[in-house]
C-alpha cells in the first residue's frame, strides 16, 4: 500500500506523513523533493505554480509511488494534489494507492505557514492554493480527515480511516 498524504500547504502533509511513516516502519518521500529548481526559485519569488510547471512534477512523484509497487514496497508519500486532475492522475491504474487529503482552513494554513522557518514556500502564496483547490468530491478514491489537533492524533485517525496497525506491513 503506498498512503498519499494530500492537501494544501501548511495542511501537515509533511510533518503528519513522515509521522506516518515512522509509526508503520514504512519509506517516507516528501513531495517537495520532487520539484524543479526552477519551480523551487518561483515558489521562492513568490509567484505561483501553474499547471506546466505541476505535470513534470506530479509525474514524478507518480513514477517514484510505482517504484515502490514493482518492488512491493509499502511507502507514504506527499503531495498537494489540489485538483482532481492531478488526483485522478496520481491514482490512475494504481489501486495500492490511498489519498488521504487533510483539511485544514485558511486561516489555519496561514498560521502554520508563517510559524514554518526555511521553507521556500512563503505563506502569501497560500492564497493561490485555496483559489485552486477543488476538495474531494465522494467519487473519488480520497479520504478527507480535518487536519487539527496534533499530529499523534492526525496519525492515529489515518491509521484507524485506513485499517492499519502502527508496525503493519
Amino acid at each position: 500500500m503506498i498512503v498519499l498524504i494530500a492537501g494544501v500547504s501548511g495542511s501537515g502533509k509533511t510533518t503528519v506523513g513522515s509521522l506516518l511513516a515512522e509509526r508503520l516502519g514504512w519509506p517516507f518521500a516528501d513531495a517537495d523533493s520532487f520539484h524543479s529548481a526552477a519551480s523551487v526559485a518561483k515558489m521562492r519569488a513568490g509567484l505561483p505554480l501553474a499547471d506546466e510547471d505541476r505535470w513534470p512534477w506530479l509525474e514524478s512523484i507518480a513514477a517514484w509511488m510505482d517504484e515502490q509497487i514493482a518492488a512491493g514496497q509499502s511507502a507514504v508519500v506527499t503531495c498537494s494534489a489540489i485538483r482532481r486532475a492531478y488526483r485522478d492522475m496520481l491514482l490512475a491504474g494504481r489501486p495500492a494507492v490511498r489519498m488521504v487529503f487533510l483539511q485544514v482552513s485558511q486561516d489555519q494554513g496561514a498560521d502554520r505557514l508563517t510559524a514554518r522557518r526555511g521553507h521556500f514556500f512563503p505563506a502569501k502564496l497560500l492564497d493561490s492554493q485555496f483559489a485552486t483547490l477543488e476538495m474531494p468530491q465522494d467519487s473519488e478514491r480520497a479520504i478527507v480527515l480535518t487536519a487539527r489537533g496534533n499530529p499523534a492524533d492526525v496519525v492515529a485517525d489515518i491509521l484507524a480511516a485506513l485499517g492499519l496497525a502502527a508496525g503493519q506491513h
